[in-house]
Formats: structure tokens, C-alpha cells, sequence
């Protein structure tokens, strides 16, 4: 089985670091980015990283992680409360899906409080800040082992 695992980040968090950091951090994506790759590595696992403002772009990455991917993490963003075609498109996808929030949306604005991708998701990790991002990828590794 493949050991490719997507991480897909919706929009805005290309401002990582310089959009509200008393919510979201000083890190940037790519330091995010870094810090998965160097996990992975441990982990034995391969990553694509992805980040995109176009709901049709993330709907493409998880359509092509469809047939190649063991795992996929997504942290929707504001597409977490607004797109059923995000849903419909991890619906498709038969691999452990993590969703992530470097926030805790349940201590934010009530719109936060409703998810529509967990309702596919198998984890989510909330309020962890980016450290979420490797949990997930530890999360993925563990669901994604073949069994005996």
C-alpha cells in the first residue's frame, strides 16, 4: 500500500503568521510544512502539501489522492462551515481523513461550531495549534498500518 499522505489547507492559511496571530500563531504554512516533512521522513511516510483559496482545488487534490494516497489531513478553513462539495468529494475518498484546526472553533463564533467535513472525517484535532498537523500525520501513520 502506498504510504503518500495529503495534507490540504484551505483558504487564508497562506497568511499563516501574519493574520491574527493571537488566534493562529506566529508560524507560517511553510514552517508547517517543514515540520511535516521532517515527521513523515520518520514516519516512513511520503507527503504532498497543498495549500489553496479555490474550493475546486482542493476538491481536485482529494479526487488525485482518490487511487494514490493512504491518508489524507485537511484543514478546510472557512470551507469547514460552507462547503458540501469539500464533504462530497472526501465522501469519495475510502482512506483515513484527519481534519485539523490550528484554532479551537468551539471557544470561537457559533457559525465555527458546525463542521461539515466532520462528518466524514475518522479524527479531529482542534485547538493544538499547528502541532495538530503532526498529530494528524501520527494519527494517519497508526490508521493507515496494513494488518496482520
Amino acid at each position: 500500500m502506498s504510504r503518500l499522505v495529503y495534507i490540504l489547507n484551505g483558504p487564508n492559511l497562506n497568511l499563516l503568521g501574519k493574520r491574527q496571530p493571537h488566534i493562529y500563531g506566529h508560524e507560517t504554512l511553510a514552517d508547517v510544512e517543514r515540520d511535516c516533512r521532517a515527521l513523515a521522513t520518520e514516519l516512513g511516510l511520503e507527503l504532498r502539501f497543498h495549500q489553496s483559496n479555490r474550493e475546486y482545488e482542493i476538491i481536485d487534490w482529494i479526487h488525485e489522492a482518490r487511487d494514490i494516497a493512504c491518508g489524507l489531513a485537511i484543514n478546510p478553513a472557512a470551507f469547514t462551515h460552507t462547503s458540501v462539495a469539500v464533504l462530497d468529494a472526501l465522501n469519495t475518498f475510502d482512506h483515513p481523513v484527519i481534519e485539523v484546526h490550528i484554532s479551537n472553533v468551539h471557544k470561537r463564533e457559533e457559525f465555527r461550531h458546525r463542521s461539515f467535513v466532520s462528518l466524514r472525517a475518522d479524527g479531529v484535532i482542534a485547538g493544538c495549534g499547528t502541532l495538530g498537523y503532526q498529530l494528524a500525520l501520527r494519527r494517519i501513520a497508526q490508521l493507515a498500518q496494513p494488518t496482520a
